[in-house]
């Protein structure tokens, strides 16, 4: 393998999907240094799981080395991207400028017997959370039927009142007004008002893309 410089074997996808040459290649050391920061690995960790010696990948992240084909693809394996990805920065320009706005008690309403669920930002489509207000009728756990399970991580905060958080795998836990707790959603799951008025609370629920 020739000592080319290693950035020029590359093209660079634009996000328009269309290929041409980085008009300002990166630091490659520098971003093998910040692609193993982002990780929490020491050099001797990151060296041992690309294959490499320790100094060896030393010399790539400080300049003094160009690194072979060979290496870059060890590199990449180890860190586990595409070799593209080394000379390619994680985009922070692409904005969509999605917002939704939803003023107090305009949310739509979706009651059951246990809560009482105002749904947030119902006109963005495609959103990657599910936010929520939700009004906790329920004072026993028998109320419900069973644990309530689904797919996701989830984020509750107490607005007002006191709850009783009650989890598959934990002691239930007594909350009230600005304590919050976050969860998998797929752990069962169920919440009662333990004040003499129902509580409310925040739910954010992650959703799958």
């Amino acid at each position: 393998m020739s000592d080319r410089d290693p950035r020029a074997l590359f093209q660079i996808a634009r996000a328009s999907g269309a290929e041409a040459e980085a008009q300002q290649p990166l630091d490659l050391g520098a971003r093998v240094r910040e692609l193993r920061k982002e990780r929490d690995w020491t050099l001797e960790q990151a060296a041992r799981k690309a294959g490499l010696a320790r100094s060896t990948l030393s010399k790539i992240e400080n300049g003094q080395m160009s690194p072979t084909y060979d290496a870059l693809k060890k590199l990449a394996t180890g860190l586990d991207i595409s070799i593209p990805q080394l000379f390619t920065p994680p985009s922070t320009g692409q904005v969509n400028g999605r917002m939704s706005v939803t003023l107090s008690g305009q949310g739509t309403a979706h009651a059951t017997t246990t809560y009482e669920h105002e749904l947030l930002a119902e006109t963005l489509s495609r959103k990657k959370m599910l936010p929520y207000r939700a009004r906790i009728r329920a004072r026993r756990f028998e109320e419900f039927e069973g644990w309530v399970r689904h797919d996701g991580e989830e984020f509750l905060h107490v607005l007002t009142g006191q709850i009783r958080l009650f989890t598959e795998f934990y002691e239930p836990v007594d909350m009230r007004r600005g304590d919050s707790a976050y969860y998998d959603a797929a752990m069962g799951h169920n919440v009662i008002s333990i004040s003499p008025e129902d509580a409310t609370i925040l739910w954010v629920t992650s959703l799958d893309d």
